[in-house]
């Protein structure tokens, strides 16, 4: 046997050359294998494409995002110290402002304020004589005498006539009632040339006067707002709470502070006296023609006082009218120059010498409808000893103070028109001028006269001030 035989042979090794042929069957195979392979590399392609698309919008978001973050962090991040340093800045600006709006509110009340004139001198001698001075009635009620002066000392007032070293006569001279209710308001005017009792009156140099009878404008010039006070109250019966005197040169800025007053004329107007000079017509007067309106005694009217009074009560009456319907007193800024204008132009009792007083009673007046503020003169007639003055027709003058005295309503036959285009003293009558009238609808069946109702609620003539000066 030989060693050959025995030994068995050697495996034979598989060629791995990957170049090698191979048959039919794994060509097609590979080529499958690759056709495949070739898909999924595409398919692949494009997926990593659309991801890398939406990472890279979402990268930009992010980095849009932390942007936006680090913006608002960095704001975030800005030190207290410097935060609270801007935070103080705006307080303190605020304040300012506030400061500053306070402060010039409480420096224009202040200058309001010490714009008033308080007459001292009158409570003094009121004091004096307070046993004979009349009981207060109604104590809700107000009564309050409203003074013009004629003087032309004072800044402003020179110009209207010589300053015969500060005398001073009453131009005009309005009591004025206040409804306790504060429904209504009458203001009854008191001629200055009406003949009465005036007490003896301490004068301005210390001295005094002697009790006499004499027009009433003569008891300004004795013994100022006291001794007139004094006068009405001996003449009315009417306790007298306050009074307010007023200067030229206060009408004439309280017109313009308002922007003046319209009135309608039926023929020019030529006063030179008065330093007017106003053609026919509805106008607007300023001021300063306003107030020559109101004083005028000549080529005006027939010339007489009682249409001067009668132009005074319808002149106010507009003003007030004016003033109500313009809002002024609810308007701060309409309202200050107003104030302006008469507070520095007047002279008041302690009770009403501060702003705040003054504008408690303007407010008090502020619900009054226009038709009840109402203007009247005291009943009068000629005096018999000098038809150039007046005297009290007694009868009618004792209802109407009693009526007032008591806060009773007071009735008035208002008259159409104004006093320089028709006078009620036009038309003829035998009535003393404010005297109370019955209509014949008054009078008892059968007889004329004037019937119990008629008699106990009298009707006296005047105006108010709905009416205005072109009603």
């Amino acid at each position: 046997m030989t060693e050959s035989a025995g030994t068995p042979p050697e495996p034979e090794e598989r060629s791995t050359d990957s170049t090698a042929p191979e048959g039919p069957e794994e060509t097609e195979a590979g080529t499958a294998l690759r056709t495949d392979s070739t898909a999924d590399s595409t398919a692949d392609s494009a997926e990593g494409d659309a991801k890398n698309d939406a990472e890279g919008d979402a990268k930009d978001t992010a980095e849009a995002a932390a942007k936006d973050t680090a913006e608002d962090t960095a704001e975030a991040a800005v030190p207290p110290r410097r935060k609270r340093r801007w935070l103080r800045w705006v307080a303190a600006g605020t304040s300012v402002l506030l400061l500053g709006a306070s402060g010039a509110g409480w420096w224009a009340y202040r200058k309001l304020d010490r714009n008033i004139t308080t007459d001292t001198s009158a409570a003094a001698e009121l004091r004096t004589y307070e046993k004979e001075r009349p009981t207060p009635v109604a104590l809700d009620a107000q009564n309050i005498l409203l003074i013009g002066s004629d003087s032309r000392a004072g800044k402003g007032n020179g110009k209207y006539g010589r300053d015969d070293g500060g005398s001073q006569r009453s131009d005009t001279a309005i009591l004025l009632h206040l409804a306790a209710d504060r429904e209504s308001a009458t203001a009854m005017s008191i001629p200055r040339d009406l003949m009465v009792d005036i007490p003896s009156c301490r004068s301005s140099d210390g001295s005094r006067t002697r009790e006499q009878f004499a027009q009433f404008n003569w008891a300004f010039q004795f013994g100022g707002a006291a001794c007139t006070i004094r006068t009405i109250e001996k003449l009315t019966g009417i306790r007298v709470d306050h009074h307010i005197v007023i200067d030229f040169s206060g009408f004439e800025d309280t017109v313009d502070a308002v922007d003046g007053v319209e009135v309608c004329l039926k023929e020019p107007v030529d006063d030179e006296q008065a330093h007017l000079k106003l053609p026919e017509g509805r106008q607007k007067l300023t001021g300063e023609q306003a107030l020559g309106y109101v004083r005028a005694r000549h080529g005006i009217g027939d010339g007489s006082d009682t249409q001067r009074m009668d132009r005074q009560q319808r002149f106010l009456g507009a003003l007030f009218k004016k003033v109500q319907s313009n809002g002024v007193l609810l308007n701060p800024t309409r309202l200050y120059p107003v104030l302006d204008a008469v507070t520095k132009s007047i002279t008041t009792d302690a009770g009403l010498n501060s702003l705040g007083d003054l504008y408690d009673l303007a407010s008090s007046m502020r619900g009054v409808p226009t038709e009840k503020v109402q203007f009247l003169t005291v009943p009068r007639q000629p005096y018999t000893l000098d038809p150039n003055r007046d005297e009290l027709v007694e009868s009618s003058a004792k209802k109407l103070f009693e009526r007032l005295r008591d806060d009773e309503p007071v009735e008035i036959a208002t008259t159409t028109s104004p006093s320089d285009t028709a006078s009620p003293s036009d038309t003829a009558s035998d009535t003393p001028e404010g005297s109370p009238s019955a209509s014949a609808s008054d009078a008892e069946p059968g007889t004329g006269a004037p019937s119990p109702r008629a008699t106990s609620e009298p009707t006296f003539t005047g105006s108010n001030a709905e009416a205005g000066m072109c009603g």
